[in-house]
């Protein structure tokens, strides 16, 4: 019996996230030079993947 299409590994169905985690906003950020060391993590501005 074949799986249903919802349960196949993220990695097996290819779509790019266009969500990133806050940890790789921050790098990002960092990056970009837009990242203060005393900035803080919540209410960051909203970014765009790679």
């Amino acid at each position: 019996m074949s799986q249903h299409r919802s349960l196949r590994a993220a990695s097996a169905l290819g779509a790019k996230r266009n969500v990133l985690k806050r940890f790789e906003r921050v790098e990002l950020l960092k990056k970009r030079g837009q990242w203060k060391e005393n900035s803080r993590v919540t209410g960051l501005p909203k970014t765009k993947p790679e």
